[in-house]
């Protein structure tokens, strides 16, 4: 079965299959010293949950997710 890339950009999507498909942005969370690489909740949290809970901008995280990830 065909399987699309979960869209970077969708507010819903979990950390985990955000770094399961896009592996390389694990380097775009250590840089902002995020603790969500690892972390047992990432099944559950979203890119606006980290930013919220570590006081990033998730527009400018957001951006170099995309750039990481070749979408942006």
């Amino acid at each position: 079965m065909f399987r699309r890339s979960p869209a970077l950009h969708d507010p819903d999507l979990p950390i985990e299959d955000l770094l399961a498909a896009f592996p390389d942005c694990v380097a775009v969370f250590l840089r902002h010293r995020m603790l969500c690489v690892g972390c047992p909740i990432t099944p559950f949290h979203t890119v606006v949950d980290a930013c919220a809970e570590h006081g990033v901008n998730e527009a400018a995280f957001r951006a170099e997710l995309a750039v990481c990830a070749g979408t942006g």
